[in-house]
């Protein structure tokens, strides 16, 4: 298991474009206190009040990985934030592709970014930002929470930094050792909304009631539709429709 060298910076444009720097290999964590233009899934901006939330970028290399199964980059990186937030007693799920949810609020946000070479993956950089100790959200964001108004205690992010650190690095070592198959199994286990029929939105605003099966080993969601088809949706083919967004008009 490989050994988590930690670097801070006060602030950057995002923690993903300081880890491009090629002085960073693999395990080393970036973490700074503000992004001054702080990037989330769909081409969102993320946004974080300086001194109260975790932001951290960690460089991986994981060479032996075929670009066709990059997705179980996403998978491990999730997983080891569900088990980060199982050390304090947040039993969190998985929404796809990687955003964790505690209920309906979103807890975590992150951004995973590879660069491929030979048709391997030549470097990953997960982006992961943790809604902390934050207490007062920016009312245009639909559904956020954090572990602070989940455990009503102010939380020590250095040792949360550490924690998610070992987490990480244990994942990365079960996907390096080859134990594909239970990555999988146990990201379908987590997965938000899994086995329930909820409606979700095409790109042309249609949406359809189905049923959540889980995930396919390239990335695809595997909903069951009305019409008795088990289909696979890549990341912007579908989306989840959520109460508290559509009431923030999202």
């Amino acid at each position: 298991m490989y050994q988590t060298r930690y670097h801070f910076v006060p602030q950057t444009t995002s923690t993903n474009d300081e880890a491009r720097d090629p002085r960073y290999s693999h395990g080393d964590m970036i973490r700074t206190e503000f992004q001054t233009a702080g990037r989330g899934q769909r081409g969102h901006v993320w946004t974080s009040p300086r001194g109260e939330n975790l932001i951290v970028s960690i460089v991986w290399e994981p060479v032996f990985l075929p670009a066709s199964q990059q997705f179980l980059i996403s998978e491990a990186v999730s997983l080891a934030l569900v088990d980060t937030m199982a050390l304090y007693g947040i039993e969190a799920s998985i929404k796809w592709t990687n955003d964790i949810y505690v209920g309906d609020r979103k807890l975590v946000g992150t951004l995973i970014e590879n660069n491929l070479s030979g048709g391997n993956i030549a470097r990953s950089i997960p982006g992961i930002g943790i809604n902390v100790n934050q207490t007062e959200f920016d009312p245009s964001l639909p559904n956020p929470c954090s572990m602070r108004q989940i455990l009503s205690r102010v939380i020590d992010r250095d040792k949360l930094q550490h924690r998610l650190a070992a987490a990480l690095a244990a994942r990365y070592d079960q996907l390096e050792n080859g134990d594909r198959e239970a990555l999988q199994a146990d990201y379908r286990s987590h997965m938000y909304r899994l086995d329930e029929e909820h409606p979700y939105r095409y790109p042309d605003g249609r949406t359809v009631m189905a049923v959540l099966r889980g995930v396919r080993p390239s990335g695809e969601l595997l909903l069951d539709l009305p019409d008795g088809r088990q289909e696979g949706f890549l990341f912007k083919e579908i989306e989840f429709v959520i109460e508290a967004k559509e009431r923030a008009g999202i």
